[in-house]
């Protein structure tokens, strides 16, 4: 009698309900993971993303090795054809009980059904556990047990419900027995070969080690610091969450005592905050799952008639649209594969009312080259600068990215390092080099719209669609 753990969106030994609910078994405990490669082009993800979890797919199977757990690697297409080598393999090594972490976007969801209808037909007991979020998916809900759909009461309710409950850690798993030999993934599918250098390193103890260095050294500024793409303000720990490598509650947690040993209150508080918005978004693909299937939250906005992407979409996805600071960050998200936060908003914003651009093709767009690519974030952060999305931006506030070029990146310097034609204009000239008539420097393009005049016609057709 074996208990098997499905590894998917967890890929950590620490504070993993499933691998640690399976090992309070006195039976024998395996793990495995499934490459769905096919599956992974339908949504989107990038090379950066799956190499990176290839990469730790491989140094969870050496720390459950040590553990004598031995991790198994299935390889299948898509979902459709993944649950029948799962089967198989549950049949080849006696597997009475399957656990698992849940997913909650909608293909993964009907992937789980079907599993659980296929499993019970056959005697194969399916446990599921609530992971991906601080407070359990649909905890955190209104008085009258609705789910919320703006950011603010969640937060309060969410930041209440963590004093009434103080959540803990699942507690690591003991050795089961001597050692085994690791099973290794040995190549990268054929079609996410071609992936920037790694932008982290690999491993849970490199997550943690980012995280303490985060907290410590960086922690406390936060609020001040993180706007700014030229600072090392923020974290850079998104691709291990985005990955389950760290949970929200071990973020949360050592942020928490980060807090209690006399850090900045201000600081690792707006950085707890950001947690809290990682939640809101899983929330709301879990309770509103028309977001995950190319849908508007706000189902009054699909009638937008969105302009043709054509080549102005082009000049915005290989950061030549004129706009230096939009063309920094696109360039920078093509060359590593990660993009600073404020930098996702401005060019988001940009795509979606200056070229009225539908974010949809944004949000692929950043899903196929992101490292942390992670649908909930991804979709809720690009239907907040698009005023499609919950609790959105009013249509009436568009970001000018010169302003923000300006306040945010103050000297240049993050322009200079992404957009070399404009390295030697001065602190005032690289944010707008064509303004007031000005020379703008060979190989740079000018402006491909009006920021001013687009401004105007986004908030007419938003106007229209609300008259």
């Amino acid at each position: 009698m074996t208990q098997l753990v499905w590894f998917r969106n967890d890929l950590r030994v620490a504070d993993n309900p499933a691998l640690t609910a399976a090992c309070e078994s006195s039976e024998e405990v395996r793990a495995c993971f499934i490459l769905t490669p096919d599956q992974w082009q339908e949504h989107d993800w990038s090379p950066a993303r799956v190499q990176f979890v290839v990469a730790h797919a491989n140094a969870l199977a050496e720390e459950l090795a040590k553990l004598g757990i031995p991790l198994s690697f299935i390889h299948a297409k898509r979902f459709d054809d993944s649950l029948g080598k799962l089967e198989s393999h549950c049949e080849e090594h006696g597997v009475t009980a399957l656990h698992f972490n849940e997913e909650y976007g909608v293909n993964e969801r009907k992937r789980d059904k079907a599993l659980k209808h296929r499993f019970d037909q056959l005697g194969i007991a399916v446990r599921k556990y609530r992971d991906q979020t601080v407070a359990p998916v649909g905890e955190i809900l209104t008085q009258q047990n609705d789910p919320y759909s703006v950011f603010t009461p969640f937060s309060r309710r969410w930041r209440s419900w963590i004093e009434e409950t103080h959540p803990g850690l699942f507690p690591t798993p003991k050795a089961r027995g001597n050692a085994v030999s690791p099973e290794q993934i040995d190549s990268i599918p054929e079609a996410f070969r071609d992936a920037p250098e790694p932008l982290v390193a690999t491993g849970e103890d490199a997550a943690h080690d980012q995280l303490e260095r985060f907290l410590e050294k960086r922690g406390g500024a936060y609020k001040e610091k993180r706007d700014f793409p030229a600072i090392d303000g923020t974290s850079q720990i998104s691709p291990y969450l985005a990955n389950g490598v760290l949970s929200g509650r071990q973020c949360l947690i050592a942020g928490r005592q980060a807090q209690g040993a006399g850090g900045n209150q201000e600081g690792l508080g707006t950085w707890i905050t950001e947690i809290a918005w990682r939640d809101f978004y899983i929330n709301i693909l879990y309770h509103f799952p028309r977001v995950s299937m190319h849908r508007a939250f706000k189902p009054e906005t699909e009638t937008l008639e969105w302009n043709t992407p054509g080549d102005r979409f082009e000049a915005w996805k290989t950061g030549n649209t004129g706009v230096p600071i939009v063309d920094a960050a696109m360039r920078q998200l093509n060359q590593t594969g990660w993009m600073h936060n404020r930098l996702r908003m401005i060019t988001a914003m940009y795509l979606t009312k200056n070229l009225f651009i539908d974010w949809r093709l944004g949000e692929a767009y950043f899903m196929s080259k992101l490292i942390d690519g992670f649908l909930a974030s991804n979709n809720g952060g690009w239907q907040w600068s698009a005023s499609t999305g919950t609790d959105a931006a009013p249509y009436f506030r568009v970001f000018n990215p010169v302003t923000q070029s300006e306040r945010f990146d103050p000297d240049g310097d993050f322009i200079r390092e992404w957009v070399p034609e404009l390295a030697k204009l001065d602190s005032k000239r690289i944010h707008d080099p064509g303004a007031k008539g000005g020379v703008i420097p060979k190989g740079y393009p000018r402006q491909i719209v009006d920021l001013k005049e687009s401004r105007k016609e986004a908030i007419a057709k938003f106007q229209e669609l609300k008259n």
